[in-house]
């Protein structure tokens, strides 16, 4: 495992992209209601991030692997869709509850974030689970200091999702991040607090926490992209790309439309 340590002027380039993919979210949110396509999101996203931000959308024909190249601007996860949902002619309905994921690239460097949605009145169950979702994402974020033990993000994840009655998806984690999509190391959203690698100041890397309503085990669907629950549960996510500092942390994907951190990061 090779895990790059940026420097001022690479930092400085990453908080601008991050900045820029939290304001796609921010310009998409009043768009995400019922009777809107997936398609239209995409397409509304796209000319953003192109036309407005002289951005590329990292997703749009991306192909790691193994994997038909992706065909589209952004992924639009919708209810029991754990994460690489690919925008159709889908309309959202009230009730749903959707993640839109954006990753752009800006001057060679990427930011990467992603927000849950409720399509208009979504039920006290869908709800929760966002919530408690975004809560994991922010404490695994809180932890995060040079010093610690990379396992120690996915540990307190972890524990927050199961003793809240949820599950956390296993095949997929965050990632560092820079001048490519994906980089060392992966980010577990689960593990154990003395395993893994030392965090050091100027690593960066996205947290971006799957959590199952029900059962944790996934399956792919015919796609080749769309991820979903196999219990039909829903699931939810929240990513934000994340340096490590002298002192702590710096979120990278934030905005002026970000939802406030919980109370407890401010305590």
């Amino acid at each position: 495992m090779s895990i790059s340590i940026k420097g001022i002027g690479d930092i400085a380039k990453m908080r601008i992209a991050g900045r820029l993919a939290s304001e796609v979210l921010d310009y998409i949110t009043p768009f995400v209601q019922p009777g809107v396509t997936t398609d239209t999101l995409d397409q509304l996203c796209h000319d953003y991030m192109v036309q407005e931000q002289g951005c590329i959308p990292a997703p749009l024909n991306y192909a790691p692997g193994g994997h038909a190249p992706y065909p589209k601007s952004i992924c639009t996860s919708i209810n029991q869709q754990v994460c690489h949902g690919v925008p159709g002619d889908k309309l959202l309905k009230d009730g749903d509850i959707i993640n839109l994921d954006i990753t752009v690239i800006k001057d060679g460097w990427h930011g990467d974030t992603s927000r849950m949605f409720s399509v208009g009145k979504a039920s006290a169950q869908a709800n929760r689970l966002c919530q408690i979702t975004y809560e994991c994402m922010w404490k695994g974020i809180q932890v995060v200091r040079p010093g610690i033990h990379l396992g120690l993000i996915g540990a307190t994840i972890q524990k927050h999702a199961e003793t809240s009655g949820y599950s956390v998806v296993r095949e997929y984690c965050g990632h560092g991040i820079g001048r490519a999509f994906h980089e060392d190391p992966q980010v577990m959203h689960y593990g154990r607090a003395n395993e893994g690698p030392i965090l050091e100041a100027g690593m960066i890397f996205t947290l971006e926490p799957m959590i199952n309503a029900g059962r944790r085990d996934i399956r792919m669907l015919s796609d080749g992209w769309t991820v979903v629950t196999k219990d039909r549960s829903l699931s939810a996510q929240w990513e934000h790309t994340v340096l490590v500092t002298e002192t702590g942390f710096e979120a990278l994907t934030l905005s002026a439309g970000s939802p406030p951190p919980p109370t407890f990061i401010a305590q």
